[in-house]
């Protein structure tokens, strides 16, 4: 099982090939590049919740390193471990922190989380956004989280509740509610689902510190969100074939072609709406 952060496929079923792999890495950092306001939200709630400055912060399931980079942002005096299975994606995380001068406070560790703990010592934060749902054991894995952090550290475990929205419900090509019907047959196909984690945290020894919701919205949408909804709606189109009617295939064609004018590229129309859940989750001390 392949452990990065993942949010806009089907359930993964084992390893992808390296093509997946770099077209996955695009996606990923489309996302971080769509959503910085809401990562620094996001960081900021959570150095609400620690106890006093981390010395070591631990990414499990880093991608391309987005949050690794945000948390490396935020706790400035913290080393930063990126956790990933993916060599792919490690190259990306060891790019951007060289990029954004944060190469001397971020190291990279290649691990397989359902294998075994990664060797990354006692840690004091860990934070593992749109990952943990891809672990075949999660409940081993948070008392592995557990056994690594010291006392008083905290877990944060992120999802996304759907996938982003950016089309309006009439878009001027076949029927009203496109977006909305890509996303129900997504759903139904089980895209991005997850449980609720409190018991599980609980379960695993940790006491619940705080549990939010944050939710995005943006009008007009951010420039990196055409290029994002381009993404999405492809991989709407290439794997939901079969999944929704006819016409609603031919609208996603429409939309996705470069060649018309009111294609997706050159709509400006778009707007941003997304919701993530954070579940903050403390070591008794």
């Amino acid at each position: 099982m392949t452990q990065h952060a993942h949010h806009h496929h089907g359930p993964r079923h084992g390893g992808h090939a390296h093509h997946d792999e770099s077209g996955l890495a695009d996606m990923l950092d489309l996302d971080a590049q769509t959503f910085s306001a809401y990562l620094d939200e996001l960081t900021d709630w959570v150095q609400q919740h620690t106890s006093g400055a981390p010395r070591k912060v631990a990414d499990l399931g880093a991608g391309t390193g987005g949050g690794s980079l945000a948390l490396a942002r935020r706790f400035t005096a913290a080393e930063i471990v990126a956790v990933d299975q993916s060599a792919v994606m490690l190259d990306r995380v060891r790019a951007a922190a060289r990029a954004q001068g944060l190469d001397d406070r971020l190291r990279v560790v290649q691990a397989d989380l359902d294998d075994a703990w990664p060797p990354i010592g006692s840690v004091d934060l860990v934070w593992a956004a749109s990952s943990l749902h891809h672990v075949a054991d999660p409940d081993r894995m948070l008392g592995d989280v557990h056994a690594a952090l010291r006392p008083g550290g905290l877990l944060v475990v992120i999802e996304m509740d759907a996938l982003p929205r950016f089309l309006p419900d009439d878009i001027g090509i076949g029927r009203p509610g496109l977006e909305e019907r890509c996303h129900e047959a997504a759903a139904r196909a089980g895209w991005n689902a997850h449980p609720d984690w409190r018991p599980h945290l609980e379960r695993a020894g940790f006491e619940m510190a705080a549990q939010r919701t944050f939710v995005i919205e943006a009008s007009p949408a951010p420039p990196s969100a055409t290029r994002y909804g381009h993404a999405l709606l492809s991989g709407f189109r290439s794997a939901l074939d079969g999944h929704l009617a006819a016409d609603d295939l031919d609208a996603l064609d429409h939309l996705l072609a470069a060649d018309r004018p009111d294609a997706l590229l050159h709509r400006r129309d778009l707007t941003l709406r997304a919701s993530r859940t954070a579940w903050a989750a403390r070591r008794r001390p």
